[in-house]
């Protein structure tokens, strides 16, 4: 168990909820807090918890006052010494600080379970006279249609109590108080500490339907057994985190508050056989209207496989996270094989198939825990999965290479090349696509698939078909390679062209074009429609070969094919044309624009290097990849990491270039597998820059890190912005099996020593050597760079 010291301004990130490990979570009435230390507004500064409860409130505070010899303390810029963070977990928060000279006190603050939280202030007196020290807990509540907290009884005890939202929070106090007479509604203790002497307090806050029951909750939540509650929870969080200690204090408070939020997005099961996980977890979530979770946002409507790929890349102490969310997904598989994309716990489905995730996930489980029994369990799933991507359903022209359906499966939705609601991008229709990203995703599965094949005996003929599809899929991706680039393109599914933007006609409103467009290899175009209108009608448009509609190809783009978007309306044409002579357009108002282009499939993002996560090139390929492109400050590697789109970081796409930590997570394990570990510990130390900087600032992680700034950019302490754990320890070099057994490989790229603890195992990095202690006491040093196994 480590004691830490964080203050205000060290990284921190400070919410609390129910733990799923330790309770049943409720999906749908899920109390979510954070912990204040202050502000720089003294009237608004406090120290203790908020919540809207799901945005059932504006707002819903409680906090400490302490008051001695006439002098009230509420503000914690004001106590003799500030708040520090001693301890944290999930769902259990411990700070020591300093109200009055010589008065030391603690406070725990705690969430037994989703509806409750708890709080325990132990005050020392540090002098040798006695003194009397007032304690008050203080509420204040912002109601939403409701009532603000105010003193009241409840069996003849001293309460507060409130109502907002259809919720009634009551706060309940041991000890006997009585009400404050402060400006805040309070529960008030007087507290007489002789020399020494040491006072424990308990309080806590349950918001039901009704105040009896919130106050039936609240009595029972402050008299559980603390100590041996806290025990609980720490045995957990040894047996699943890593205590990892570099020589940068910072560093290590991000990996540690990285694991406590990946443990605390965790949700129990609900409608999924296993514990699932939401994508963010703060005060505003956590209600729903309905009551049963289907009216949730994207964040909390199910779990999104590149999401289950890191999260469990960061909770790598705990291997069975990968498998219950593989379970997960398995669970949500139909008949043909196909795997929903996002499965949810109230029975949500995203209604796309899973991008190809599902062998990795099984590889990484079986990996730390050697499971052949899951792993025989769910081998002919993950085959049956991997043959669903080739139905005709997704390889629409039947030629071995899917296409993606839907720009949700490639985890970067706002793709300029194929969003379709920013009136910035151009919105082809990704299914017209081929994909290096989704063809090396494939040829990866087929990869891991045949390892576990392997690993369970399989005759190679059992595999063959899966590792002469894999051979079709290098193909396809030797096919996208641009020698003069050292790059990767996407390629048109029919004409396997990679097409540049041309403007092929303009024209306001209703009528017919002759654009006399030609072009060598035929290209496919996509439909735009510009207007002012907030409603504007949905248009057609019929384009042909020649001016005369009966000679050469022609399609029509009816009205259900345009998709609304941010102006108007866009739509991708279905053939492809190597001549256009003609193009009429109707349903448009008299100031509407059409824009005809051929699409611009030259764009560059950084999922075109995933090639190299799938192990997908020869070495000199993946070596001018890496140096041409990845690791060059002119295309992709930035300050605070690899950026999503090639090139200088223009102000309107900043957000769509930002840096996407899973992304670079793929990235760096391809950069591990062929080599590169320097390289791999430049994006780690980059990324971890960004996480430290918003750690210190805003005290929560983000989405996505803007790639030169490092300035936090989406969904707040969202998966995938945490700290990249799993790839930290092996860029480092170190992969812990067990606390018996662990793989060191290469030499520490880092400029620091770095110890790792967990179970009784402790392995400290150094620079030229690595000294490994088992729980019993024997020990190892190694320097050899050779890849090895070191076991007890």
């Amino acid at each position: 168990m480590r004691d830490w010291s964080l203050h205000l301004g060290d990284p921190l990130h400070l919410t609390l909820a129910a733990d799923a490990r330790l309770c049943s979570t409720d999906y749908v009435n899920d109390h979510i807090w954070e912990a204040e230390l202050g502000d720089n507004d003294a009237e608004r500064s406090f120290f203790g918890l908020s919540t809207t409860f799901g945005a059932r409130a504006r707002s819903m505070r409680l906090f400490l006052r302490f008051s001695e010899n006439g002098v009230s303390l509420t503000d914690p810029n004001a106590f003799s010494v500030k708040p520090t963070l001693r301890r944290f977990y999930p769902n259990f928060l411990t700070f020591d600080f300093v109200p009055f000279e010589s008065l030391h006190a603690a406070l725990d603050l705690w969430t037994p379970e989703s509806p409750a939280v708890a709080g325990r202030v132990t005050v020392v007196n540090k002098t040798s006279a006695a003194r009397v020290v007032q304690l008050e807990v203080c509420a204040a509540l912002s109601p939403l249609g409701g009532q603000s907290i105010i003193p009241t009884q409840q069996q003849l005890v001293n309460i507060l109590a409130g109502q907002s939202g259809g919720i009634a929070p009551v706060i309940f106090m041991t000890g006997g108080p009585k009400h404050g007479a402060g400006p805040f509604a309070s529960l008030l203790l007087d507290l007489e500490l002789g020399p020494g002497a040491a006072r424990t307090i308990s309080f806590a806050q349950a918001a039901l339907d009704t105040v009896p029951n919130g106050f039936d909750l609240a009595r029972k939540t402050a008299a559980r057994p603390w100590q041996a509650e806290l025990a609980r929870i720490e045995i957990l969080d040894a047996a699943q985190t890593y205590d990892i200690r570099t020589e940068d204090p910072e560093w290590d408070a991000a990996l540690a508050f990285s694991q406590k939020a990946a443990h605390g997005l965790m949700m129990s099961g609900g409608a999924l056989p296993q514990p699932s996980f939401v994508q963010a977890r703060s005060p505003n979530h956590g209600f729903s209207n309905k009551g049963d979770g289907t009216d949730y946002p994207p964040a909390w409507n199910g779990q999104f496989a590149l999401d289950a790929y890191y999260l469990a890349n960061v909770l790598r102490a705990a291997p069975q996270t990968a498998k219950n969310l593989l379970l997960n997904f398995l669970s949500a598989q139909n008949e043909d094989g196909e795997a929903d994309g996002k499965p949810g716990i109230a029975n949500q489905r995203g209604r796309f198939l899973s991008p190809p995730l599902l062998a990795s996930l099984a590889q990484a489980y079986f990996q730390a825990t050697q499971d052949v029994d899951f792993l025989r369990e769910t081998f002919p799933k993950l085959v049956k999965f991997f043959w669903s991507w080739f139905s005709a359903a997704h390889d629409r022209n039947r030629d071995g290479v899917p296409e993606w359906d839907n720009p949700l499966q490639t985890g970067y939705e706002d793709n300029p090349l194929f969003d379709l609601w920013d009136a910035k991008a151009q919105g082809v229709n990704i299914s017209t696509v081929h994909s290096p990203a989704l063809e090396a995703a494939l040829y990866r599965e087929a990869r891991m698939l045949i390892r576990l094949g392997r690993k369970l005996g399989k005759p190679d003929e059992e595999t063959a078909l899966i590792y002469a599809q894999a051979e079709k899929l290098k193909e396809a991706l030797n096919a996208s390679w641009n020698p003069s680039a050292d790059f990767y393109a996407y390629r048109d599914a029919d004409t396997k062209a990679t097409s540049e933007a041309k403007v092929v006609a303009r024209r306001k409103g209703d009528g017919t074009t002759r654009p006399k467009f030609e072009s060598e290899t035929p290209v496919r175009l996509v439909v735009e429609v510009q207007s002012e209108d907030p409603l504007p009608s949905r248009p057609e448009a019929e384009i042909c070969e020649y001016f005369i509609k009966a000679k050469g190809e022609m399609e029509v783009v009816g009205a259900s094919q345009f998709q609304r978007r941010e102006g108007g309306w866009i739509a991708t044409t279905q053939t492809t044309f190597s001549r256009i002579g003609r193009i009429a357009v109707k349903g448009l108002g008299a100031e509407d624009k059409l824009i005809v282009r051929a699409a611009d499939l030259s764009a560059e993002d950084l999922t075109l290097t995933l090639p190299l996560w799938a192990q997908a090139l020869d070495e000199q390929r993946a070596s001018a990849l890496i140096g041409r492109n990845l690791m060059t400050n002119e295309r992709f590697a930035k300050r605070f990491g690899l950026s999503a789109l090639a090139g200088a970081i223009k102000k309107n796409v900043e957000n769509v270039a930002a840096v996407n930590p899973e992304f670079n997570l793929l990235i760096a394990e391809g950069l591990l597998a062929y080599g590169f570990r320097a390289e791999a510990a430049r994006i780690v130390s980059r990324m971890m820059n960004a996480i430290v900087q918003n750690l210190k600032q805003n005290r929560a992680f983000f989405a996505r890190y803007h790639a030169e700034k490092g300035t936090g950019i989406g969904e707040r302490n969202s998966v995938g912005g945490l700290a990249p754990v799993g790839l930290f320890m092996r860029a480092l070099g170190v992969t812990i099996f067990s606390d018996t057994r662990v793989r060191l490989e290469g030499r520490n790229p880092f400029p620091f020593s770095t110890t790792i603890k967990h179970k009784g195992l402790t392995v400290v990095r150094g620079l030229e050597q690595t000294t490994i202690t088992f729980p019993n006491g024997e020990s190892a040093i190694v320097k050899d760079e050779a890849p090895q196994i070191v076991e007890m």
